[in-house]
């Protein structure tokens, strides 16, 4: 299942190594996650249910769900997706049991870290933070669960919009390596594969604590947080939703994209906003055929452009239509959709078959805003931005003074909405503390005029009655 040849994309494999899965010998290779390499060797099923067996497959990707929990090296409950393979390395179906030994040591101490600011989130908006408060003269700590920064954009293909030094005209993996280029040069400290468990306030201090491959306790301090952790995927019920084959699109991406591996042969895609035009004609690169997209909204969400590309490689495009059910045994075989009336309710006698073994969900994202509840942030629930989000302030403050959000935790947009918001939040934080001087506050206005009139489009109205309720929460 391994790309060899792609239009865009060029696959730097690392060193090949060997991991066991159930015993037997599987080639893999240094610099790819565990489900990576399964996916490769054609297994999908990496856990059953604990109460009607049933099979579980890859479904997000980003170490958010618990469809790839497997065990490895005995180790329980291990997120396969965002753990990278290690030569000789044992995985297992899930054992949901404690092991009494996995390598964490209970009375050694937890390293500790000390910075201005901790950002939390390697993706553009955490990237564009943690550069921005550098730069304005704060001591920064970027911490991130996934093995390589970026977030989204190392998955992006396609070019981005806007204006010049917003990046327009890159490529989203293009922009991912600036950025990654930007920090090394600022020799901010990073922290990979560590993810954020907790923010708690210590004195005139935030701890954050950070738990790094799974086994390592480190404490993060600052005087400032800012919370980049992007989105999840969200879903829809149908029969059989939870089949092997049933992937996030932005699972379908870090597959393809980043790691060179075809999620499968032919694909149905749910969903006609921007995310499934746009993983279409990925997929097609790729070599899977993509069968249709179906759409239950009565006309395309995504931008035209996108929609053009997509009917020009004679993909059809059903609006009106939905999934009703996924058949197969172990994974995805078929899929069933219908076309639906006025009230949302499928018409008898309008269903169709697609014989596919890939169903990709791309209807929306939500924000996650699990530690920012934890911290005790206001949250509101706030339609127009995916979800519930933290209020916050312009300067991307929230309710807890000294915690900042950006990027899809503050509300779902766009990588080039996200960076300003980085930007922002970056600045202000340096300007909380007392550590940049006032002149730093011109970029902080020419950022939010730049998101002004980045959202002045149809695409960005909706964002801008969003922002309005939150503000008016804060009165």
């Amino acid at each position: 299942m391994r790309i060899e040849e792609h239009p865009i994309l060029s696959f730097k494999r690392g060193r090949e190594i060997t991991i066991y899965y159930k015993g037997q010998p599987i080639k893999a290779y240094e610099g790819e996650t565990i489900a990576a390499a399964l996916h490769a060797a054609g297994i999908k099923v990496l856990n059953y249910s604990r109460v009607k067996k049933r099979p579980r497959g890859l479904f997000c990707a980003i170490g958010k769900c618990s469809s790839c929990l497997m065990t490895v090296n005995g180790i329980p409950n291990v997120r396969t997706c965002i753990t990278l393979v290690e030569d000789g390395m044992r995985i297992e179906e899930n054992k949901p049991v404690l092991p009494r030994d996995f390598g964490y040591d209970g009375d050694k101490k937890a390293k500790k870290v000390q910075a201005d600011v901790v950002v939390i989130g390697g993706g553009p908006a955490g990237l564009m933070a943690a550069i921005n408060a550098h730069d304005a003269g704060a001591k920064v700590v970027l911490i991130d669960e996934n093995p390589m920064l970026g977030g989204q954009l190392v998955k992006q293909t396609h070019k981005f919009f806007g204006k010049r030094e917003q990046f327009a005209g890159i490529r989203g993996i293009k922009i991912a390596e600036i950025l990654e280029d930007e920090v090394k040069k600022r020799n901010i400290e990073v922290y990979l594969e560590t993810s954020a468990v907790g923010i708690f306030q210590n004195g005139s201090e935030k701890l954050v604590v950070g738990v790094r491959k799974e086994k390592e306790l480190i404490e993060f301090y600052g005087k400032a947080v800012i919370v980049a952790t992007g989105a999840m995927e969200k879903t829809v019920p149908f029969e059989n939703n939870d089949l092997p084959g049933i992937y996030g699109a932005g699972a379908i991406q870090t597959l393809m994209n980043t790691y060179g591996i075809k999620p499968g042969d032919k694909a149905l895609i749910v969903g006609a906003g921007n995310v499934g035009l746009i993983l279409a004609y990925q997929l097609i690169q790729a070599g899977v055929e993509v069968k249709a997209i179906v759409e239950a909204m009565p006309r395309i969400g995504g931008y035209f452009v996108h929609a053009a590309k997509v009917r020009r490689l004679g993909v059809p495009i059903l609006t009106r239509h939905t999934i009703l059910k996924a058949e197969g045994k172990e994974g995805v075989e078929r899929a069933v959709v219908a076309e639906i009336d006025e009230r949302w309710q499928p018409i008898p006698g309008t269903e169709k078959e697609f014989d596919v073994d890939l169903i990709a969900i791309a209807v929306g994202l939500r924000p996650s805003v699990e530690l920012l509840q934890q911290a005790g942030c206001q949250i509101k629930y706030i339609r127009e931005l995916g979800g519930h989000v933290a209020v916050r302030d312009e300067w991307m403050e929230t309710t807890v003074r000294g915690i900042f959000v950006a990027g899809d935790t503050a509300g779902i947009e766009e990588a080039t909405t996200a960076m300003l918001e980085g930007k922002i939040a970056g600045i202000a934080a340096a300007l909380r503390l007392g550590i940049a001087d006032e002149s730093w506050i011109k970029e902080i206005e020419k950022a939010q005029r730049d998101l002004e009139e980045f959202r002045s489009g149809p695409f960005g109205r909706h964002v801008v009655e969003g922002i309005k309720k939150l503000l008016e929460a804060l009165r």
